[in-house]
């Protein structure tokens, strides 16, 4: 069985009306791929260290294949457009996740 992996995203929307647009119509792009959210906004705090995020997106898929697949060949190519210029900044990394047991 594969390692599932995860988006970890952070961001600072400064345009709340246009990433409605691009919110309206990501989490579909993300079901077609096999992905969920397992974080989207919410309380938070700094517990360790000086990483002070606005707002954290975390992102579950079953592979890093699909993720990549999500994220470059899909259309979420098209849809991430609706974003742009309603962020302040968009950071976004996949990282692989650990396979479990046997």
């Amino acid at each position: 069985m594969a390692a599932p992996a995860y988006l970890i995203v952070e961001m600072n929307i400064t345009n709340p009306e246009q990433y409605r647009q691009y919110m309206a119509r990501a989490p579909a792009c993300v079901k077609e791929f096999g992905g969920e959210y397992l974080v989207r906004g919410g309380k938070h705090e700094t517990l360790e260290g000086d990483w002070n995020p606005h707002r954290v997106a975390f992102l579950k898929f079953p592979s890093y294949e699909r993720a990549k697949a999500f994220y470059d060949d899909g259309p979420y190519r098209e849809v991430r457009k609706l974003r742009l210029g309603a962020s302040e900044y968009f950071n976004m990394v996949l990282v692989e996740g650990v396979a479990a047991p046997v």
